[in-house]
């Protein structure tokens, strides 16, 4: 794997891809590449005005591809469902849980969820649980590639108190809706090889880019200061989107990857070459039992119930 670089990527001719948060930083990325590469893809994005000005900054970068927007609120389960309905196709190649939100004062999504959690986490067991159909449809060479954090470290899914209703602290809850990011994708990928199925379940984390998520929750609170000194720390410190986007891509189209693996930059938190499967991955992530658990809780908070063969 070493120095590979999204000038790599496979030929995807042929290939679906529905990339969530794909309007910027490391989704809008993501989306880009594949497109150029030659598949068809869907920018799931919350803002229809972003979402509509990416799509026609994908065409630009990649003349002749299909790319098109549509509608998806992951804080809203209703979104979710009308997204999964309205899609259009049977197969479903690649499906990029990408979009999340970071360090929030504390609120709640439409149905009630912390926001962290709901969003990062439960909208995207729900929306993955809606399109695995298509994914089973596409058979070999599907995948379901979940954006995750190497912040997770800071913190395991507490399932006495999924929605932090007890002394929510902004980090922690951010830990724990990327350390369920994990638990899911190692949950997944043990039912998917259990059923015998060809699609492949993996994860990723950026490292530390350059993007809208990091102001987003001081920018919330109107902390004008605080945001020019994240804003610093990103021109100072952090990589670009390009790079932070290279462990997704690699997770999508790379042809040696595993069910439930992680990946992540070369030096954990920057540099966009070479991901690597060492990407540190605290202990808890490969719990059965606790995998299992999150899993019957989400299926029970969000309605939706997986289907297998």
């Amino acid at each position: 794997m070493t120095g590979w670089n999204a000038g790599e990527i496979a030929d995807q001719s042929g290939r679906t891809a529905v990339v969530t948060g794909a309007n910027s930083g490391i989704g809008f990325v993501t989306a880009r590449e594949l497109a150029r590469r030659g598949a068809a893809v869907v920018l799931a994005c919350r803002d229809a005005t972003r979402g509509k000005a990416a799509e026609e900054r994908v065409r630009a970068a990649a003349p002749g591809a299909d790319v098109q927007f549509a509608p998806l609120d992951l804080a809203d389960l209703s979104s979710v469902r009308a997204f999964a309905e309205g899609l259009p196709g049977k197969r479903l190649d690649l499906l990029i849980n990408n979009a999340g939100v970071m360090a929030l004062p504390q609120r709640r999504t439409v149905d009630g969820f912390e926001m962290q959690f709901g969003t990062n986490h439960l909208g995207h067991f729900a929306l993955t649980g809606l399109l695995l159909p298509r994914l089973r449809e596409a058979g070999h060479g599907a995948r379901v590639v979940t954006v995750a954090s190497g912040l997770h470290v800071l913190g395991t899914v507490d399932p006495r108190d999924l929605n932090m209703e007890h002394r929510y602290r902004r980090w922690i809850a951010y830990a724990r809706s990327k350390s369920a990011n994990l638990l899911f994708t190692h949950e997944l990928a043990r039912r998917l090889v259990a059923e015998g199925s060809r699609v492949v379940a993996a994860a990723a984390h950026p490292g530390y880019a350059a993007t809208n998520l990091q102001t987003a929750g001081v920018r919330m609170e109107g902390r004008e200061v605080a945001e020019h000194l994240v804003q610093l720390g990103n021109r100072l410190f952090a990589q670009s989107p390009e790079a932070g986007a290279v462990p997704s891509l690699y997770a999508a189209t790379a042809p040696d990857v595993r069910p439930d693996d992680y990946f992540g930059p070369r030096l954990e938190y920057r540099g966009g070459g070479a991901p690597t499967r060492r990407a540190v991955r605290a202990p808890w992530t490969r719990n059965d039992r606790a995998s299992a658990g999150l899993w019957a809780a989400s299926e029970r908070l969000t309605g939706v119930t997986y289907t297998w063969l």
